[in-house]
């Protein structure tokens, strides 16, 4: 089932690739950051909508709000989710969603993380399988 996904922050280093992820899924995706960035604008030319303020019109429409650990409870968006009954994850909750039923990969460490994911993601699209990868 489709959904209309907001994410609070979605300029950020965990949530923009998620916000990818729901757009390649078909999801309608909605965000706001505080700020543009590369990300950002990324995600509009994908099809996002991003709001550059944090405001509880924002989630109007949403099905779903998604925010990080860096996201206040008393966030305007937030607040109008609770008020509206509309369901509210934390992105940890929606990763373990994502891969419910499903073989994960984390890859950790100090240095070379980004460079290790994307060389394994390569090698699995040349064996022929779909991955999602996040960096």
């Amino acid at each position: 089932m489709k959904q209309h996904i907001h994410l609070i922050g979605i300029g950020g280093t965990g949530m923009g690739p998620l916000a990818k992820v729901f757009l390649e899924m078909g999801h309608t995706v909605s965000g706001s950051d505080l700020q543009s960035s590369d990300t950002t604008d990324y995600l509009i030319n994908l099809g996002a909508t991003v709001y550059f303020e944090h405001s509880a019109n924002n989630v109007n429409g949403a099905t779903r709000v998604v925010y990080s650990s860096a996201i206040s409870s008393i966030n305007p968006e937030m607040v109008a989710a609770h008020e509206k009954g509309i369901t509210i994850s934390h992105r940890s909750e929606v990763l373990a969603d994502l891969l419910n039923n499903k073989r994960g990969i984390a890859i950790g460490g100090a240095h070379g993380k980004t460079t290790i994911t994307s060389m394994l993601a390569l090698c699995l699209e040349n064996a022929g399988l779909d991955p999602t990868v996040l960096i």
